[in-house]
């Protein structure tokens, strides 16, 4: 385990400057069509221009080494992480994991709230040592070494950079998007490490949810479902799931059938990857239709630049290609026995139900639905997502034991 800082050479930013002001444009949309077609033709010119000259990733790269880094070997792949110790007397340390188009740098709201409360209204018996890597393809770590490294590799890996080189032998954990979907293997396959899970997003692929037919016609997305659900509850989740999955999913799909012909557009226009990314930020958060009420600009270009230096899209993507092609479900009548905590958030594109939460968690100990927010919790809404995990968490304290 080495320290790390974020220094990106000049030739990197060089170059990234030419492909910025030769970007080709495509043809604009029907008059009226706006972002209904995609990322907006004259927001992602603006975006651009900001980028070109007015962007300072220099001080984004000041601000994001304010944290303390570093990158550990973790059986043969490079992991990059976040690691910012607790200020109270017995900080409970927490694995932070983010998904997909997110990075550590979504962190950077909720880290001081969680390592020091007392400096943000809270008690300081509530802190957080935090452990937030990006996941394994993303940003600075490494990309997966060999096929079918999908989520539950990714849990293997991160429980192996907290009992290994940090020592934490037991330790709680927080996630969103594939982070939160990862959770599920960690609670599942290491209760003796995992004091406590807490997920604002909970996915879809926990368990085959009826028995398929050799003459079943299934859409995308739908594998899992059942075919006629009688609880309405049940019934709720799957057609939300359904229209997003029909007026949404299609970045989805081909991420996880043709992965690497989709990277090479995006390894070389870096305004083709703003385009991808920014218009998901738009889509999936909470803004009203307005991303920048959410993220400014300097926000959205740090988390793409975390997708460009590193040329990192790829192997961030493949986790789709891996899952699809390798999937891990809970068996039969199995379940989670590790304490989970769920928070809801109302503008999250595939929502979180109790009912449907206890099919696969036998002990949950904390549900909270909330009023506001979306997709990137921790960014959207930091101190409400902080206030649930010093809430969930306390009862817990005393069961971990640090290094």
């Amino acid at each position: 385990m080495t320290p790390f800082k974020i220094a990106v050479p000049d030739a990197v930013l060089e170059d990234l400057r030419r492909r910025l002001a030769a970007t080709r444009w495509p043809r604009p949309v029907p008059r009226g069509g706006g972002w209904a077609y995609g990322a907006d033709l004259g927001y992602m010119k603006d975006l651009v221009d900001y980028w070109l000259n007015r962007f300072d990733w220099r001080a984004q790269e000041r601000r994001l080494n304010r944290f303390a880094q570093f990158k550990a070997d973790v059986g043969g792949i490079g992991v990059h992480f976040i690691h910012e110790k607790g200020r109270g007397p017995n900080p409970v340390p927490l694995l932070l994991l983010h998904g997909f188009p997110w990075s550590v740098a979504m962190f950077e709201k909720i880290i001081p709230m969680l390592t020091d409360p007392a400096s943000h209204g809270g008690d300081p018996a509530d802190s957080f040592t935090v452990v937030a890597p990006s996941l394994i393809g993303f940003g600075f770590s490494d990309a997966a070494p060999e096929q079918g490294f999908q989520f539950v590799k990714q849990a293997d890996t991160l429980r192996e950079l907290m009992v290994g080189p940090l020592g934490y032998t037991r330790f709680g954990v927080q996630g969103g998007d594939w982070g939160g979907i990862i959770c599920t293997p960690l609670g599942y396959q290491y209760p003796q490490n995992v004091i406590g899970m807490s997920q604002n997003y909970m996915g879809v692929t926990i368990r085959q949810e009826h028995t398929p037919a050799p003459n079943e016609i299934r859409g995308h997305g739908m594998e899992t479902a059942p075919l006629c659900p009688t609880d309405p509850e049940t019934l709720k989740f799957w057609k939300i799931f359904e229209a997003w999955c029909e007026g949404e999913g299609g970045y989805r799909h081909i991420q996880m059938t043709r992965p690497q012909t989709l990277a090479y557009a995006m390894s070389d226009s870096p305004a083709g990857l703003a385009a991808w990314i920014a218009e998901k930020l738009r889509a999936w958060s909470d803004c009203g239709g307005d991303v920048e009420t959410v993220f400014t600009k300097d926000e959205i270009l740090t988390t793409v630049m975390l997708y460009w230096l590193e040329c990192s899209f790829s192997s961030a993507i493949r986790i789709y290609y891996e899952t699809k092609h390798h999937p891990w479900k809970l068996k039969p009548g199995d379940c989670v026995t590790t304490p989970a905590a769920f928070t809801a958030f109302p503008k999250e594109h595939t929502p979180i139900f109790k009912s449907r939460a206890a099919a696969y968690y036998s002990d949950i100990r904390r549900f909270t639905e909330m009023k506001r927010g979306g997709h990137f919790a921790a960014f959207e809404c930091p101190e409400d997502l902080a206030g649930e995990l010093r809430a969930f968490f306390r009862p817990l304290r005393g069961k971990e034991t640090l290094p």
